[in-house]
């Protein structure tokens, strides 16, 4: 039997796919430790940096003795110390924050790019997290549903550069914290939930599926 002709045969969702949620709290924990120091050792920064980066190292070897990829939980604590040491070189301490803004922008500007060259980054994660490599886009439907599902993540990273800037601008640290808080997982899940809508929806009926794409040259691939 064709590949093709085989549906999914269990339920499943980009949450399932690609999780999310260990993620999340490498990027809550931190800023979140940061802005409650901050508040309550009335603005000392030295102390702010060093709550977040204490609380960043302690989930960090959490996770490593839970058996967790080293590669993983080294970026997250390497952007909590890059963060920290940014804000101790301004001396201000909303640029603890200011790598969120560079970051989600540069992520946005990605992400809208992967769609107008036809290479949806949500095409890409998922191919490799499912094996497909570059499969998919061999599948028209398919990719043109990663790619009208790509902007949904678009508007994500939009909306957290369209609250950090004005907070970061100013300087306003404890709804800082709140909002890196408020726009990692919950923003997240809800990302993860619609781009699966609107990839379901934009297969045509009949259509197998992500695990399985579709088309004349997939089809003849070894």
């Amino acid at each position: 039997m064709s590949p093709s002709s085989t549906p999914d045969r269990r339920p499943e969702s980009l949450t399932d796919l690609l999780g999310g949620r260990r993620g999340a709290i490498d990027a809550t924990l931190p800023p979140a430790a940061f802005g409650v120091a901050w508040w309550v050792a009335h603005g000392s920064l030295w102390i702010a940096v060093g709550a977040a980066v204490a609380v960043g190292l302690g989930w960090a070897a959490y996770r490593w003795g839970r058996g967790d990829r080293p590669r993983s939980v080294l970026i997250g604590l390497i952007a909590v110390c890059a963060a920290g040491t940014v804000a101790l070189y301004t001396g201000r301490a909303a640029d603890f924050f200011l790598l969120q803004v560079f970051s989600n922008s540069a992520s946005a500007l990605a992400w809208a790019i992967s769609i107008v060259v036809r290479w949806p980054l949500l095409g890409v994660v998922v191919g490799l997290v499912l094996g497909h490599k570059t499969r998919w886009r061999r599948d028209p439907d398919l990719a043109r549903a990663y790619g009208r599902a790509s902007w949904v993540w678009v508007a994500q990273y939009v909306l957290r550069v369209l609250v950090f800037f004005p907070l970061w601008w100013l300087g306003w640290v404890e709804a800082l914290s709140v909002a890196r808080v408020a726009l990692t997982w919950p923003l997240v899940a809800a990302c993860l939930a619609l781009s699966w809508v609107v990839l379901r929806r934009n297969l045509p009926d009949g259509h197998p599926g992500i695990r399985h794409p579709v088309g004349p040259e997939v089809d003849a691939a070894p």
